[in-house]
Protein backbone atom coordinates (compact mmCIF):
# COMPACT_ATOMS: atom_id res chain seq x y z
CA UNK A 1 0.00 0.00 0.00
CA UNK A 2 1.50 3.68 -0.89
CA UNK A 3 1.01 6.16 1.46
CA UNK A 4 -0.02 9.96 -0.06
CA UNK A 5 3.21 11.49 0.31
CA UNK A 6 4.22 8.93 -2.57
CA UNK A 7 2.40 10.51 -4.66
CA UNK A 8 3.25 10.87 -8.38
CA UNK A 9 2.36 12.47 -11.63
CA UNK A 10 2.34 13.92 -15.19
CA UNK A 11 1.01 17.05 -15.56
CA UNK A 12 0.32 18.85 -19.52
CA UNK A 13 -0.55 22.08 -19.86
CA UNK A 14 -1.86 23.77 -22.99
CA UNK A 15 -1.81 27.14 -24.66
CA UNK A 16 0.49 29.36 -26.33
CA UNK A 17 3.65 27.76 -24.52
CA UNK A 18 2.67 24.23 -24.39
CA UNK A 19 4.74 22.28 -21.84
CA UNK A 20 4.64 18.64 -20.89
CA UNK A 21 5.83 18.60 -17.37
CA UNK A 22 6.77 15.20 -15.47
CA UNK A 23 6.62 15.55 -12.00
CA UNK A 24 6.87 13.01 -8.95
CA UNK A 25 8.30 12.54 -5.36
CA UNK A 26 9.48 10.51 -3.28
CA UNK A 27 9.37 10.20 0.67
CA UNK A 28 11.06 13.85 1.46
CA UNK A 29 12.02 14.93 -2.20
CA UNK A 30 10.42 15.88 -5.30
CA UNK A 31 11.70 16.03 -9.12
CA UNK A 32 10.11 18.43 -12.02
CA UNK A 33 11.12 18.02 -15.43
CA UNK A 34 10.42 20.39 -18.38
CA UNK A 35 11.31 18.50 -21.27
CA UNK A 36 10.34 21.89 -23.93
CA UNK A 37 12.35 23.75 -21.62
CA UNK A 38 15.37 21.20 -21.31
CA UNK A 39 14.92 22.13 -17.00
CA UNK A 40 14.84 20.07 -14.29
CA UNK A 41 14.21 21.22 -10.54
CA UNK A 42 14.87 19.29 -7.39
CA UNK A 43 14.02 19.95 -3.67
CA UNK A 44 12.35 19.56 -0.25
CA UNK A 45 8.84 18.82 -0.21
CA UNK A 46 8.53 21.28 2.96
CA UNK A 47 9.27 24.54 1.90
CA UNK A 48 12.27 25.40 3.98
CA UNK A 49 13.42 29.02 2.48
CA UNK A 50 10.45 31.02 0.97
CA UNK A 51 11.53 32.41 -2.45
CA UNK A 52 10.53 35.68 -4.29
CA UNK A 53 9.23 33.76 -6.93
CA UNK A 54 6.05 32.78 -5.42
CA UNK A 55 5.92 29.56 -8.11
CA UNK A 56 9.28 28.07 -6.59
CA UNK A 57 6.84 28.20 -3.24
CA UNK A 58 4.41 25.55 -5.01
CA UNK A 59 5.88 21.86 -3.29
CA UNK A 60 4.16 18.61 -3.28
CA UNK A 61 2.38 19.25 -0.05
CA UNK A 62 0.55 21.99 -1.51
CA UNK A 63 -1.35 20.28 -3.72
CA UNK A 64 -1.81 17.13 -1.88
CA UNK A 65 -3.51 19.45 1.04
CA UNK A 66 -5.70 20.90 -1.74
CA UNK A 67 -6.28 17.73 -3.31
CA UNK A 68 -7.22 15.67 -0.18
CA UNK A 69 -8.94 15.41 3.02
CA UNK A 70 -6.67 14.78 6.06
CA UNK A 71 -7.37 12.88 8.69
CA UNK A 72 -6.66 14.23 12.56
CA UNK A 73 -3.00 13.65 13.87
CA UNK A 74 -2.85 12.59 16.82
CA UNK A 75 -2.31 15.80 18.59
CA UNK A 76 -4.87 17.79 16.78
CA UNK A 77 -8.13 19.06 18.97
CA UNK A 78 -11.46 19.97 16.66
CA UNK A 79 -14.22 21.11 16.93
CA UNK A 80 -17.67 20.69 14.98
CA UNK A 81 -20.28 22.98 14.69
CA UNK A 82 -23.52 23.62 13.00
CA UNK A 83 -23.76 26.37 10.28
CA UNK A 84 -25.73 27.29 7.55
CA UNK A 85 -24.55 29.18 4.26
CA UNK A 86 -26.45 31.55 1.60
CA UNK A 87 -26.42 30.69 -1.79
CA UNK A 88 -27.55 32.05 -4.90
CA UNK A 89 -30.03 30.25 -7.49
CA UNK A 90 -29.48 31.64 -10.77
CA UNK A 91 -31.39 29.41 -12.63
CA UNK A 92 -34.49 29.83 -10.37
CA UNK A 93 -33.81 33.32 -9.49
CA UNK A 94 -33.63 33.06 -5.20
CA UNK A 95 -31.39 32.53 -2.60
CA UNK A 96 -31.24 28.88 -1.11
CA UNK A 97 -30.08 27.89 2.82
CA UNK A 98 -27.79 25.19 2.78
CA UNK A 99 -27.27 23.23 6.30
CA UNK A 100 -23.50 22.45 6.76
CA UNK A 101 -20.97 21.46 9.76
CA UNK A 102 -17.89 23.10 10.16
CA UNK A 103 -14.90 21.35 11.79
CA UNK A 104 -12.25 23.45 12.88
CA UNK A 105 -8.56 21.77 13.95
CA UNK A 106 -6.07 23.13 16.10
CA UNK A 107 -2.77 22.13 17.84
CA UNK A 108 -1.45 23.40 21.18
CA UNK A 109 1.36 26.02 20.54
CA UNK A 110 4.77 24.16 22.19
CA UNK A 111 5.51 24.87 25.89
CA UNK A 112 1.75 26.90 25.39
CA UNK A 113 -1.60 26.78 26.63
CA UNK A 114 -2.73 28.68 23.24
CA UNK A 115 -4.34 27.03 20.45
CA UNK A 116 -3.13 27.61 16.40
CA UNK A 117 -5.47 26.72 13.70
CA UNK A 118 -4.64 24.15 11.07
CA UNK A 119 -7.66 23.69 9.23
CA UNK A 120 -11.25 24.35 8.89
CA UNK A 121 -13.26 22.06 7.13
CA UNK A 122 -17.00 22.76 5.43
CA UNK A 123 -19.58 20.37 5.03
CA UNK A 124 -22.91 20.17 3.50
CA UNK A 125 -24.61 18.78 5.85
CA UNK A 126 -27.49 17.05 3.10
CA UNK A 127 -24.34 14.77 1.66
CA UNK A 128 -21.69 15.25 4.03
CA UNK A 129 -18.94 16.41 1.38
CA UNK A 130 -16.05 18.58 1.84
CA UNK A 131 -16.98 22.00 -0.28
CA UNK A 132 -14.07 24.30 1.64
CA UNK A 133 -11.31 23.71 3.48
CA UNK A 134 -8.81 26.16 4.70
CA UNK A 135 -5.38 25.80 5.94
CA UNK A 136 -3.10 27.81 7.66
CA UNK A 137 0.49 27.92 8.34
CA UNK A 138 2.53 27.73 11.78
CA UNK A 139 1.80 31.17 12.47
CA UNK A 140 -1.82 30.67 12.31
CA UNK A 141 -2.20 32.79 8.74
CA UNK A 142 -4.48 31.82 6.50
CA UNK A 143 -2.67 30.51 3.81
CA UNK A 144 -4.49 28.42 1.48
CA UNK A 145 -8.20 28.33 0.66
CA UNK A 146 -9.50 25.28 -1.24
CA UNK A 147 -13.31 25.21 -3.11
CA UNK A 148 -14.36 21.72 -3.97
CA UNK A 149 -17.08 21.59 -6.68
CA UNK A 150 -18.99 19.05 -9.45
CA UNK A 151 -18.88 16.53 -7.78
CA UNK A 152 -18.79 13.52 -9.89
CA UNK A 153 -19.09 9.75 -9.67
CA UNK A 154 -15.99 8.06 -10.58
CA UNK A 155 -16.31 4.66 -10.74
CA UNK A 156 -17.54 3.90 -7.57
CA UNK A 157 -15.52 7.56 -6.11
CA UNK A 158 -17.43 10.64 -5.59
CA UNK A 159 -14.76 13.26 -6.18
CA UNK A 160 -14.52 16.89 -6.87
CA UNK A 161 -14.08 17.39 -11.07
CA UNK A 162 -13.30 21.26 -10.26
CA UNK A 163 -10.64 22.42 -7.16
CA UNK A 164 -9.97 25.91 -6.65
CA UNK A 165 -7.08 26.84 -4.73
CA UNK A 166 -6.41 30.26 -3.33
CA UNK A 167 -3.11 31.92 -1.69
CA UNK A 168 -4.36 34.95 -0.29
CA UNK A 169 -0.49 35.65 0.81
CA UNK A 170 0.90 35.03 -2.58
CA UNK A 171 -1.95 36.76 -4.33
CA UNK A 172 -2.37 34.11 -6.79
CA UNK A 173 -5.22 31.29 -7.73
CA UNK A 174 -5.20 27.90 -9.62
CA UNK A 175 -8.02 26.10 -10.67
CA UNK A 176 -7.85 22.19 -11.31
CA UNK A 177 -9.43 20.26 -13.43
CA UNK A 178 -10.33 16.25 -12.37
CA UNK A 179 -10.44 14.33 -15.51
CA UNK A 180 -10.50 10.80 -14.23
CA UNK A 181 -10.12 9.32 -10.45
CA UNK A 182 -8.53 5.36 -9.86
CA UNK A 183 -8.41 4.15 -6.88
CA UNK A 184 -6.12 0.81 -5.95
CA UNK A 185 -4.26 0.51 -8.88
CA UNK A 186 -1.08 -1.66 -8.34
CA UNK A 187 2.14 0.47 -8.02
CA UNK A 188 5.79 0.13 -8.87
CA UNK A 189 8.47 2.37 -7.44
CA UNK A 190 9.77 3.18 -11.34
CA UNK A 191 6.30 5.10 -11.15
CA UNK A 192 7.30 6.87 -8.36
CA UNK A 193 11.28 8.18 -10.40
CA UNK A 194 11.05 10.84 -12.84
CA UNK A 195 14.15 10.36 -15.46
CA UNK A 196 16.42 12.87 -16.35
CA UNK A 197 18.98 13.21 -19.42
CA UNK A 198 22.58 13.61 -18.79
CA UNK A 199 23.24 17.37 -19.42
CA UNK A 200 20.17 18.85 -18.43
CA UNK A 201 20.75 21.75 -15.97
CA UNK A 202 18.83 21.27 -12.36
CA UNK A 203 17.62 23.84 -9.86
CA UNK A 204 17.74 22.72 -6.64
CA UNK A 205 15.18 24.48 -4.29
CA UNK A 206 15.60 24.99 -0.62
Amino acid sequence: MRKPEDAAGLWTGSGDRHADVRYGQRRKNFTLFIPSKNKAVRGSNALKKKSVNTLENMRPGFFLDAMLVRGLEPSDLYSVTADSDILADSARKHFVTVPEYVISIMRNRPDSKQLTPVRVITFRRDDLLPYKQDLYDSEGNLETQVTYADYRNFDTVKYPSTIIIKRPLEEYQLVLTVESVQQNMTLTDDQFQIKIPEGTPIQHLE
